[in-house]
């Protein structure tokens, strides 16, 4: 039953595995759970390509940091909090990373500069994609009025080819509905 536990605890967490228990009518819960599981032990050194990113221990109140080996796509350890200092005594502590892939939070820059100047830092790719939309918007929206003078001075777009498709029941049964639609509509 433990082991069972343990599953549950590693896949859901807390509370979504405290309501998986009850559905299963196994009294469980989230702090039990949450009791179960172990903290990863932490290398004497950093990984290569080092992961950082934040997460709220509590949402609006309290926020913490995590470290993933990029490589390995493991947890190598959680932070406290999410300050530069917390996170420059870290690498300081675990030398020998060579990348670090971070979103846009300005302390994470500080401590790298500070205690891993010679990594390389790169934007993971969810903050690059967010940077890029944000910057789509912003195009966009500083050149709307040019975008509506070129609609309406365009000419339709063509009719796109008709596609042959096969003589199936479904395409049949497709083609069927959309005549009987049409011929309900006149």
């Amino acid at each position: 039953m433990k082991t069972w536990l343990h599953a549950v605890a590693v896949e859901l967490g807390g509370r979504a595995g405290e309501r998986l228990c009850r559905a299963i009518n196994v009294r469980a819960g989230r702090t039990h759970l949450l009791g179960l599981l172990e903290a990863p032990t932490v290398p004497a050194r950093a990984p290569r390509v080092l992961g950082v990113d934040e997460f709220a221990f509590r949402r609006g109140r309290t926020y913490g940091t995590v470290l993933v080996d990029i490589e390995a796509g493991l947890v190598v350890d959680m932070l406290p909090d999410r300050t530069s200092a917390t996170f420059a005594a870290w690498l300081r502590e675990h030398p020998g990373v060579e990348v670090v892939c971070r979103d846009r939070a300005s302390a994470y820059t500080k401590a790298v500069k500070e205690a891993a100047p010679n990594s390389i830092e790169v934007t993971d790719r969810w903050h690059l994609l967010q940077n890029l939309v944000t910057a789509v918007e912003r195009t966009c929206h500083q050149h709307r009025s040019c975008l509506h003078e070129d609609a309406d001075q365009e000419e339709p777009a063509p009719e796109p080819p008709a596609i042959d498709l096969p003589r199936t029941p479904i395409v049949e049964r497709t083609r069927d509905r959309h005549a009987d639609v049409h011929r309900l509509l006149e």
